[in-house]
C-alpha cells in the first residue's frame, strides 16, 4: 500500500475524516487539488447523503480521495446509567431550549448500505474507525479497486487490522483530536492512549504494513518526524478545521486559538466514547459523570450541541481538537498543504545537511 498510496498522490499528507459536517466535499476536493488525500466523512450520515457528497465531491476534483466509515458498535452501555445522564443533562436542554435526542436511535450508522455503494460505486481509499472489517469486506473493496485502511490505537489492534487484511493502518496517537478509535470501548483503560511517536515506534515492529501517523501533527517539520519514524504518510484533522473550505462553525474555528480555551482532553461527556476536543462548560461539568455508553450519549446530546452551536456559544459545544491546537492557520486548504509540503521539504533538506530545523 505503501507504493500505491504513493502512486495515489503526490504528498505524504492526509486529510483527516472530521464527522459531524467539517469534512464537507470543498475541503477534500480541496486538499486533493494540491496533492494530498482528501477524506469524505460517512458517519452520522445516510447511506444516500454519503452518495450524494461522493457524487459533489467527484464534480470538484477528479483527483482520488478516500471515505471514512464508521464500525457498528456492540451493544454494552447500562440503560440506567443511559437515563442517569439524561437526567443530570435536563438543565442543558433547558437552558437551550431543547430536547434531549433518542438513546436508541441506531447504534449501527447505516454501515452495510454504505458498504453497499461503496462496493457498487468505488472510491479510491476507504477507512474504517471503531473496529475492524471482516476479512470478506476488505477483500470486496479490494476486488472493486480500493485501498482499505483501519484506525488502531495499540499494537495489538493494529495486528488485528493486518490479520484482517487491510491495506494499511492509521496509527492514532494520543494527541489526536475527535473520537479515539480504539476497536473496543474499555472504560478501565480510560487515560492510557499512547502518544504518536511512542505507538508508531510499537506498531512499525508489530505489523508489516504501511502506518499512517495520525496525533496532534500540525506543521512540515511534524511529518517529516513521523515518516522518519516509519509512517508512510501524516494524517492531520485540526490543521484542516480553520481553513475556510471545512464546515466547522465559526465558533469552533475560533475556539482553535483563542486562549479561552487553553488545552483538551479526552472526554466522554458529549458521546460515550473517548474523544479529544478544547475543555469548556460542558466537558468539565459532565465528563465527570458520562456513561461509557456510545452512541447513546451521542444521540442523547445532539440537539444540545446543535442549539449551543445555533446560539454561538462555544461553552456547550463539542470542540473536538487535537493537542496542537493553537498551532492551527487560517489558511486555504489548497494553500496549507502547499505550505506543509515546502515546510516537510525544508525539514528533509536540514536533516540530511546535518542541520536543525
Amino acid at each position: 500500500m505503501s507504493s500505491a498510496l504513493t502512486d495515489l498522490v503526490p504528498l505524504p499528507i492526509v486529510q483527516a475524516p472530521m464527522a459531524g459536517g467539517v469534512s464537507v466535499p470543498q475541503l477534500a476536493a480541496a486538499v486533493s487539488e494540491a496533492g494530498g488525500l482528501g477524506f469524505l466523512a460517512a458517519g452520522y450520515k445516510t447511506a444516500d447523503g454519503m452518495y450524494q457528497e461522493i457524487q459533489q465531491l467527484r464534480g470538484l476534483t477528479g483527483r482520488p480521495f478516500g471515505v471514512n466509515l464508521f464500525m457498528p458498535q456492540p451493544e454494552q452501555a447500562e440503560p440506567a446509567a443511559v437515563d442517569v445522564y439524561a437526567h443530570q443533562l435536563a438543565g442543558e436542554a433547558a437552558w437551550y431550549e431543547a430536547e434531549l435526542g433518542d438513546p436508541d436511535s441506531g447504534r449501527d450508522d447505516g454501515y452495510d448500505a454504505k458498504l453497499a455503494v461503496l462496493l457498487d460505486d468505488p472510491v479510491p481509499v476507504v477507512s474504517f474507525h471503531f473496529g475492524v472489517p471482516s476479512r470478506d469486506v476488505l477483500d470486496a473493496l479490494r476486488r472493486a479497486g480500493t485501498l482499505t485502511l483501519v484506525t488502531a490505537t495499540t499494537a495489538d489492534e493494529a495486528l488485528a487490522v493486518e490479520q484482517a487484511g487491510a491495506d494499511g493502518v492509521i496509527v492514532q496517537g494520543a494527541e489526536a483530536g475527535g473520537h479515539q478509535g480504539t476497536h473496543r470501548d474499555v472504560p478501565e483503560n480510560d487515560g492510557s492512549a499512547i502518544g504518536l511517536l511512542s505507538l508508531l515506534g510499537q506498531v512499525r515492529e508489530a505489523v508489516g504494513l504501511p502506518l499512517v501517523a495520525a496525533g496532534g501533527v500540525m506543521r512540515g517539520g511534524q511529518i517529516a518526524a513521523v515518516l522518519a519514524a516509519g509512517a508512510a504518510a501524516a494524517q492531520l484533522g485540526t490543521a484542516f478545521v480553520a481553513t475556510p473550505e471545512s464546515g466547522a462553525s465559526a465558533v469552533h474555528k475560533r475556539a482553535l486559538t483563542d486562549p479561552l480555551f487553553a488545552r483538551t482532553e479526552l472526554t466522554r461527556a458529549f458521546s460515550g466514547r473517548p474523544a479529544r476536543g478544547l475543555v469548556n462548560r460542558f466537558l468539565r461539568e459532565h465528563g465527570p459523570y458520562a456513561p461509557a455508553a456510545y452512541p447513546e450519549v451521542h444521540h442523547l446530546t445532539s440537539p444540545i450541541r446543535k442549539a449551543a452551536a445555533k446560539a454561538g456559544d462555544a461553552q456547550g459545544m463539542a470542540l473536538w481538537a487535537g493537542q496542537g491546537h493553537r498551532m492551527a492557520r487560517e489558511l486555504p486548504a489548497g494553500q496549507l498543504v502547499e505550505v506543509l509540503a515546502a515546510e516537510l521539504d525544508a525539514a528533509r533538506a536540514a536533516l540530511s545537511s546535518g542541520g536543525a530545523g
